[in-house]
């Protein structure tokens, strides 16, 4: 089984070709991303318009360019498969459009994807991970600790109440002047900086539900930045380093909380997961490694270059999904907003 995944949910336009091989793993055919973070630099963060109109501007070459390099035409796929949401609707719209104008055409079916859970499915892609596993969803926009018990269901047993950790990233280094994106940036100070200077808080480390917060740890770094400015280059990376530590502590802390409410919904997961662009920090796989060393659980973390958005993880989600039966109709919408758990009460930032 062969299928295109087009993601366009922020600033990455993506297109891939996936095949899922005999034994079940998956195979990537071809993968291509091109990164808009030249455009939006200058803003100190993403904007939708300039984003949307860039994913217009490139997501055709792209999709020929993956055909080509994976030596196919439209025929020899399976399935066209496109991010459908959550994320900057006008960059949505981009990619679900094309991909039901191609499904259309090409008479072949469409899976609207959850980007989220094109994130949440890609160790299955890498590592064949079993269901169940515990996941740790950390991106830009989304923090979440998620029971994985089978495609399509997910138990949602933590979340953010205010800023993703991506989100705190990108904001301590736009604080600290080290421009956009915020988290390469933070990490790449903190290897010069001494983590112990400050003695940032540990948000909702201790409480027992798996919920993140990480919004006061934000004022405490502000306020620290103010009180001893102007800053040195040292003070910089000795503020990255010490709210990385930080950042660091927590996610070990609601990851031990939501592997104690994993057990108590769903037994013994077979595997931690990370997934997501956060995932890449080299600190926190440090951390999470130690953890699952501790608890005994297998740790996945997807190659870096699988944990930012792309195309394959969208490709690969719809390969799950196709094999299911689940497919979608041209009428299907883009969603701005799209919980991987439906069930669940909307999480106090009304992103989850």
């Amino acid at each position: 089984m062969r299928v295109l995944g087009i993601e366009t949910t922020c600033d990455e336009t993506a297109a891939a070709i996936v095949a899922r091989k005999r034994d079940g793993g998956g195979e990537i055919l071809s993968n291509e991303i091109l990164s808009q973070v030249a455009q939006h630099a200058a803003f100190g963060g993403v904007v939708p318009e300039i984003a949307a109109r860039a994913h217009v501007e490139a997501i055709d070459g792209l999709i020929d360019v993956a055909l080509a390099k994976a030596g196919l035409d439209f025929a020899d796929l399976d399935g066209i498969a496109a991010a459908a949401g959550p994320g900057l609707i006008g960059g949505v719209l981009v990619g679900l459009t094309t991909a039901k104008a191609l499904a259309l055409v090409t008479r072949k079916p469409l899976i609207a994807v959850n980007h989220l859970e094109g994130h949440a499915l890609t160790a299955r892609l890498t590592d064949n991970v079993p269901f169940p596993y515990l996941l740790l969803l950390m991106s830009g926009g989304h923090t979440q600790l998620l029971a994985m018990l089978g495609v399509g269901d997910y138990l949602r047993l933590g979340a953010t109440v205010d800023d993703a950790v991506g989100e705190a990233f990108d904001k301590i280094a736009k604080m600290l002047g080290l421009g956009y994106p915020g988290g390469p940036a933070i990490e790449r100070e903190a290897l010069r900086g001494d983590a112990t200077r400050f003695a940032f808080p540990r948000p909702m480390t201790g409480r027992p539900v798996p919920n993140f917060s990480l919004s006061g740890l934000k004022t405490a770094v502000r306020m620290e930045a103010e009180r001893i400015k102007p800053l040195t280059p040292t003070d910089v990376a000795d503020i990255a380093a010490s709210f990385q530590a930080a950042v660091v502590d927590v996610i070990v802390d609601r990851t031990r909380a939501g592997l104690r409410a994993f057990r108590e919904a769903a037994g013994r997961p077979h595997a931690l997961v990370a997934a997501g662009g956060v995932a890449s920090n080299a600190a926190i796989r440090r951390a999470l490694t130690r953890f699952a060393g501790e608890t005994g659980l297998r740790l996945v973390i997807p190659p870096a270059a699988l944990c930012t958005d792309n195309g394959a993880m969208i490709a690969w989600a719809g390969i799950e999904r196709l094999e299911l039966g689940l497919t979608d109709d041209l009428l299907v919408a883009a969603r701005p907003r799209w919980p991987l758990d439906a069930s669940a009460e909307p999480s106090p930032n009304g992103k989850s």
